[in-house]
């Protein structure tokens, strides 16, 4: 029995690490492989640099990705990372909706006028 229980700390060790390390990369694994099952022209994806395009051709280890009307770049297969759900558009079909920026008025001076309008004293 005390042999058993020094095994115990070994065992746990192999369970945590299976949990945090192991169990995680073969999900990712799964997951990568099935975005790249599903690519296909006109799909809308992003890239692992974060770029939002269509996939426009496919080829053994290459994707033809369209950033832009008229823009279209090549990218390795392995670098789309997300599929989305919207359907793929043109960007001037989509409305950019952006904060409204105020004018911000300068901050008022206690110096009289031409104070620091680079006169030497």
């Amino acid at each position: 029995m005390p042999d058993l229980l020094g095994l115990l700390p070994l065992l746990l060790v192999l369970v945590v690490f299976w949990l945090f390390v192991l169990r995680p990369a073969r999900n990712r694994q799964r997951d990568v492989a099935r975005v790249q099952g599903e690519l296909a022209p006109g799909r809308r994806v992003m890239t692992s640099s974060g770029m939002y395009a269509s996939v426009v051709a496919l080829e053994d280890d290459v994707v033809l990705l369209e950033i832009a009307t008229g823009v279209q770049v090549r990218y390795a297969r392995q670098a789309v990372v997300r599929l989305l759900d919207e359907p793929a558009a043109h960007p001037e079909t989509k409305p950019v909706t952006r904060p409204e920026v105020r004018p911000q008025s300068p901050p008022e001076s206690n110096a009289g006028p031409g104070a620091g309008a680079g006169t030497t004293p």
